[in-house]
């Protein structure tokens, strides 16, 4: 039987591309998403299990957990980020119950199943965990957040056989980069900090993820890892 992998937010950007990889590597994965738009047109592999669920309720996130009879691994993609409207004190609050606790509603309701399989956890933090981004200040802040809640859990449930990582994704081919990548401009600043210079792929974050879920990570915990091509050391 293959192991299962929950994948929030795994039906669009840096989630589809993670799903993909892990589905490819043999798991039965659970892309779960609040959108039904992107079930109807997801065009992921058709041996990806979607769902609907909504990290910011609990009875939602309870109802998909429940009826698993195992789980080998959780990646929190679920993310959402509103760009110039996050002083609003409502939107703020938004970015941060969908990015921060949202992410520890599904690790809570994971924790039994992963207990008993010795899984893994890996959250998605930002290269905005470590600079502040002024015009995302929740989504900055929501990810800050992610790496503290992520060494955090690591250190609690170390006990259980749990591990929890973080990756810390960069500038990625996604809906969300559209617009930047339209822009000759601000592409050319971007490549101009990042080593590589281009822009990552989804896969490329899938394939760290894949590696945190498998045992060859097996004695690594409390670790963000950066996927930016570079970036941060800029």
């Amino acid at each position: 039987m293959k192991q299962t992998v929950v994948v929030t937010g795994g039906t669009s950007g840096i989630g589809a591309g993670v799903a993909e990889v892990l589905n490819t590597a043999g798991y039965h994965v659970i892309a779960a998403t609040v959108s039904q738009g992107e079930i109807d047109f997801f065009s992921g592999s058709s041996k990806i299990e979607t769902c609907l669920m909504d990290v910011t309720e609990g009875a939602s996130v309870d109802a998909l957990f429940n009826r698993l009879g195992g789980l080998a691994g959780l990646v929190n993609c679920a993310g959402i980020l509103v760009r110039n409207d996050e002083y609003d004190i409502d939107v703020f609050q938004k970015v941060l119950d969908v990015n921060l606790t949202g992410t520890m509603r599904c690790c809570l309701a994971a924790q039994p199943l992963l207990a008993k399989s010795s899984g893994a956890i890996v959250n998605t933090a930002s290269m905005l965990s470590t600079f502040g981004g002024p015009l995302v200040p929740a989504y900055s802040a929501s990810k800050g957040g992610v790496v503290q809640l992520t060494k955090a859990l690591a250190g609690k449930w170390a006990a259980d056989g749990i591990r929890v990582n973080a990756i810390a994704p960069g500038w990625i081919e996604t809906e969300m980069t559209q617009g930047l990548r339209d822009s000759p401009e601000r592409e050319a600043a971007i490549f101009s900090r990042t080593p590589l210079r281009r822009w990552g792929k989804a896969s490329e974050v899938g394939a760290l993820v894949k590696w945190l879920l498998s045992d060859e990570s097996s004695f690594v915990t409390a670790s963000v890892y950066p996927v930016d091509g570079g970036y941060l050391a800029m």
